[in-house]
């Protein structure tokens, strides 16, 4: 009986030690899975990165080639619209950027250019009439409703604006000396005006119905 009970005990202790070289086989190898799985893990944030590095160039140079197809468009359109005018000369053109901007009436159907010189009389009906400190060029329509508008170029961009009326009355009809005095404060109020360039198709058909004299 005794020795019964001592080969179950042996028995046990046998058991037990197995059991216990079983987990420690275990440790080493779960510790290596864990190890493997954190290389792994790396190696892909590795690869995230360079691929995201590598991308970013190419996003550069996509954004670079778009501006520059952006710039050349830009670039032809603005060729195109200054060829609209191109065979015209930059009298003409002057001529009818200042009726595009200070015109009274832009349903016009002809454009008449007179140029008059420094020294000629602001009211050529009357002896008494003050005169142009320098030459003006005078803009009309056809119609007298049309109205006008008398100004001299200063060759930088601007011009001096006269307010000087398309007709005037008859000279019999003004007092003696009220013209002087009238011509006189249109020279002294003429305006200095920025002339825009306005838009180019629009001056190409006022170009078009120009008639200068």
């Amino acid at each position: 009986m005794k020795k019964c009970y001592c080969n179950t005990a042996l028995l046990l202790m046998i058991l037990l030690a197995g059991c216990t070289d079983s987990k420690d086989e275990e440790a080493p190898s779960n510790q290596a899975s864990a190890v493997q799985s954190d290389e792994k893990h790396t190696e892909t944030e590795d690869s995230t990165k360079i691929h995201k590095d590598e991308a970013e160039p190419i996003t550069e140079s996509e954004e670079s080639a778009t501006k520059a197809a952006n710039e050349t468009s830009s670039a032809e359109e603005k060729s195109k619209e200054d060829n609209v005018l191109a065979a015209y000369s930059s009298e003409k053109i002057e001529y009818a950027r200042v009726w595009l901007q200070l015109g009274p009436n832009q349903e016009i159907d002809e454009l008449n250019v007179r140029h008059i010189s420094a020294g000629e009389p602001i009211n050529p009906n009357d002896d008494t009439s003050a005169s142009y400190p320098e030459d003006v060029t005078q803009l009309a329509g056809s119609r007298l409703v049309d109205g006008s508008v008398t100004y001299h170029g200063n060759g930088d961009g601007t011009i001096h604006v006269y307010n000087v009326p398309l007709r005037w009355d008859s000279a019999d009809d003004a007092e003696k000396g009220v013209m002087r005095e009238v011509t006189e404060n249109i020279i002294k109020n003429r305006k200095t005006v920025y002339v825009d360039k306005g838009d180019n198709e629009k001056i190409k058909r006022l170009i078009d119905i120009m008639m200068i004299h």
